[in-house]
């Protein structure tokens, strides 16, 4: 789902486009705009095939269970520029993509995902997020937003600037990131690092929450603005702590029940609302395939998230069903690398019980960003090698180990390197600077600030210190 003012939460450079300067002034830049300039006009986009429903998805010679060493597949959909909305192709190896969010969970009483008593006599108004388009139609309207991942977060801080009131409710809380942090750079500029991420495999579990928590609640305090959170996907958003401060999005428990035209909260509160938004999050499948994967529990068996592993022949890639802690868009860029080489048999697959033993260590999609993408680049050949580049070139040894860790990391050796990966990535912060530098002042004539990797390595040795004298 993209807003009508809906930005990418990774940074523009943190995408990893070729381009160096095509999202200026924008640092951040609106999604559809994002998708189009990742191809950069050229083939891949010219190639993308809009407003397209695919209806299904068939193998030369199959059964229902796709058991066929056949190597075409067949593919039919609708469109809306074909008279009769009817077309049919063939390729060798589909590749579904961003399917996680393909179905919405209809807020309806009868579903049991929900189980909202009172939902079938509500008399106001009630959709799911992905049907939200714009706040227009809540003009002065009371709303509650039920959900609080990245959409209901954007959606009530949307609706609250034209809303008469926006109550937010959420059964478990959540940990809110801001996209600015330390001295104005971007999240994941300061923190998504090779560096941190050794720091977080080293410090003890209980330090680093520690550090995490005291962190995120600087900015302010979670439990004061009720979103005390146990343990949840965190979410990303600048506004919120502003809108709630001024009492525009007021923070609810969990919705029991609806009457006609209140909404009864868990705590016993009850507020008149004119319309609910469920963002409540989707659930995946793919009809389309002829039973070729089967999803248990919102769940599918792939082998490094991308790849079934009982076909015969590796003919079929999912792309982007993962939640990463991170961007996704890099992360799919290399699960797609990955996938044309298998396709292409210049890599392959481990054995299919090689495979099923990988799967069934994991027990959730959600990924962090560096080792997954890791994982991928060590099944390519691409993962830079850093005792290699310290030996070789120190100074760019530095920036990829202390640097943010942008996918031109992911470009530096193996197949699909690219000869200007180093020079883009000692210059990712000056083209990070570049859309804020649209004033030009003189610099401060007093000392200069300590590094945040020194703030970072103090804070981590005075915790240790005091954890260690406990």
């Amino acid at each position: 789902m993209l807003l009508a003012e809906h930005l990418l939460g990774p940074p523009a450079p943190h995408q990893g486009w070729r381009a160096q300067h095509w999202w200026w002034p924008c640092l951040w830049v609106p999604g559809e705009n994002a998708w189009r300039a990742f191809s950069c006009g050229g083939p891949l986009w010219l190639g993308n095939r809009l407003e397209h429903t695919v209806t299904r998805v068939w193998q030369d010679g199959t059964d229902p269970g796709c058991s066929s060493t056949g190597n075409a597949w067949h593919q039919t959909g609708s469109a809306a520029e074909f008279w009769d909305g009817s077309m049919e192709f063939s390729t060798p190896s589909p590749v579904p993509s961003q399917a996680r969010g393909s179905h919405p969970p209809a807020p309806h009483p009868s579903m049991a995902s929900l189980s909202l008593p009172g939902l079938e006599k509500f008399e106001g108004c009630y959709l799911h997020s992905r049907d939200y388009k714009n706040p227009q139609p809540f003009f002065g309207k009371r709303v509650v937003v039920v959900g609080i991942g990245n959409s209901g977060i954007d959606i009530a801080v949307e609706l609250s600037h034209t809303a008469k009131q926006v109550f937010l409710s959420t059964r478990r809380g959540s940990w809110v990131l801001h996209r600015v942090a330390d001295n104005g750079y971007p999240f994941d500029y300061n923190y998504g690092t090779r560096f941190l991420h050794l720091v977080q495999n080293v410090v003890p579990k209980s330090i680093l929450n520690f550090f995490v928590e005291w962190k995120l609640n600087a900015r302010f305090d979670h439990t004061l603005y009720g979103l005390k959170v146990l343990d949840t996907h965190p979410t990303v958003n600048d506004d919120l702590p502003n809108r709630i401060i001024s009492g525009r999005v007021r923070m609810k428990p969990n919705v029991q029940e609806f009457t006609e035209t209140s909404a009864i909260f868990e705590d016993g509160t009850r507020e008149d609302v004119d319309a609910v938004v469920f963002a409540t999050g989707y659930s995946f499948s793919f009809p389309f395939l002829d039973g070729c994967v089967k999803v248990v529990e919102n769940q599918i068996p792939l082998y490094k998230f991308v790849f079934p592993p009982d076909l015969e022949k590796p003919t079929l890639a999912f792309i982007g069903l993962i939640q990463p802690l991170g961007a996704i868009m890099p992360i799919s860029e290399l699960q797609s690398r990955w996938a044309i080489r298998v396709f292409k048999g210049l890599n392959e697959l481990p054995l299919q019980h090689d495979m099923e033993a990988d799967i069934d260590q994991r027990h959730t999609i959600q990924v962090d960003y560096i080792p997954y993408m890791d994982e991928l680049a060590c099944q390519l050949g691409v993962k830079p090698n850093l005792l290699s580049l310290f030996l070789t070139d120190p100074r760019l040894a530095m920036e990829v180990a202390f640097g943010p860790c942008t996918p031109y990391q992911y470009r530096l050796r193996g197949p699909g390197a690219w000869a200007g990966a180093r020079e883009a990535i000692l210059t990712q912060q000056q083209r990070i600077l570049k859309p804020l530098q649209t004033r030009p002042v003189e610099e401060s004539t007093s000392a200069p600030a300590i590094p945040l990797i020194f703030k970072l390595i103090g804070a981590v040795a005075i915790l240790a210190a005091v954890f260690a004298y406990l």
